[in-house]
């Protein structure tokens, strides 16, 4: 009996390690999701865009607009501390930033607001009749809020940021405060 057992466990060790390693990631692992697939609208530069002209680089994309208070610009901040975190991989790493609020979000803004981050981070400008549309493809809440000032607004939107890996594919959901640690450990295996 001491035999069988002894052999047992040295099947079930071999088994083990030959079997494949599953990937767990911090974020929401969307691999295969029918959403979000991609997009096609001008950059901040007046350049249009798609997933495929990043191929090789891992895209975060994450939609906002400039006047927001907090989820935006602390996400991109967190988008800044994950490429320093890759260090030498950090030049695989490209942020997209859509934009909720075309209205006010010029692309002169735009310019300004993504080189208080980093010069390789990209801003989006989705047509104000084509929003509706592109959020619902990316399952994006969004609305016009107006304030007690007259003619002024904010913008109640979601705070996710969706990751595509190095072939375009969608790969990640990143709920808001996942931290720039866990963010730049999932590139980092998406990466390999």
């Amino acid at each position: 009996m001491t035999y069988w057992r002894f052999y047992l466990c040295l099947f079930m060790a071999v088994l083990t390690a030959c079997t494949p390693e599953k990937r767990v990631f911090n974020a929401i692992d969307l691999t295969g999701a029918d959403y979000a697939l991609g997009f096609e609208l001008p950059d901040q530069n007046g350049q249009k865009r798609t997933l495929a002209d990043f191929k090789g680089k891992v895209v975060v994309v994450f939609f906002g607009y400039t006047q927001c208070p907090d989820f935006c610009p602390t996400t991109l901040n967190e988008w800044v501390q994950v490429k320093k975190t890759l260090a030498d991989k950090g030049n695989a790493l490209q942020a997209v930033f859509i934009t909720l609020d075309p209205e006010r979000d010029t692309p002169e803004l735009l310019k300004a607001y993504m080189a208080n981050f980093d010069p390789s981070f990209l801003a989006l400008i989705p047509q104000l009749q084509e929003l509706p549309a592109l959020a619902k493809n990316f399952k994006i809440y969004f609305k016009k809020v107006p304030t007690a000032n007259a003619g002024s607004y904010t913008m109640d939107h979601s705070a996710v940021t969706y990751v595509y890996d190095t072939s375009g594919r969608l790969r990640l959901y990143a709920r808001y405060g996942i931290g720039p640690v866990a963010m730049a450990a999932d590139i980092s295996q998406l990466l390999k």
